[in-house]
């Protein structure tokens, strides 16, 4: 705990924007919108650099964090309950993907777990875009089948990236 305590107190926030630089979250936006043409699921990505320092003193995971932060950006707040958080959390390197209930009777935690354990390989490399890239397309490809698009559908959620923190 007193390694991840430090290792989040001296991250710094800048590293967001180094392993994300504007062009690239600009093209994130793009895979983002692209794949909701295909169906009428809705995607963020959320990134955040390193914990507070009060979740650091009750040694919350990053689990718990992007569940925080799917609240937080009301992702569960789409007609169909469809929405998907990817929240990365740089300082630990770890990744964690939300579902709204409309997806987890589908698409089960192993799963997803699968979809980010190939996202934190990606990570591990230097890859950040490609590993985003890489979830927005795993995600994508449960989506199109369970939440094909409809006539009446519209863009929920932003599809901007979030840098948090």
């Amino acid at each position: 705990m007193i390694g991840r305590l430090i290792k989040h107190l001296v991250y710094p926030a800048w590293m967001v924007r180094r392993c994300f630089p504007p062009d690239s979250l600009q093209r994130i936006e793009s895979a983002i919108q692209a794949s909701e043409h295909k169906h009428s699921g809705e995607i963020r990505f959320a990134v955040e650099s390193a914990l507070d320092l009060r979740a650091l003193l009750r040694n919350e995971p990053a689990r718990e964090r992007a569940i925080e932060a799917f609240s937080e950006l009301r992702i569960w707040d789409t007609e169909q309950n469809n929405g998907v958080l990817i929240y990365l959390l740089l300082a630990d390197r770890r990744v964690e993907i939300v579902a709204d209930r409309g997806l987890n009777p589908h698409v089960d935690e192993p799963q997803w777990r699968e979809i980010c354990k190939a996202m934190e390989e990606k990570f591990a490399r230097g890859a950040f875009e490609q590993g985003v890239l890489l979830g927005i397309a795993e995600i994508e490809k449960r989506m199109i089948p369970l939440f094909p698009p409809r006539p009446d559908d519209r863009n929920e959620l932003p599809d901007r990236p979030v840098i948090l923190g």
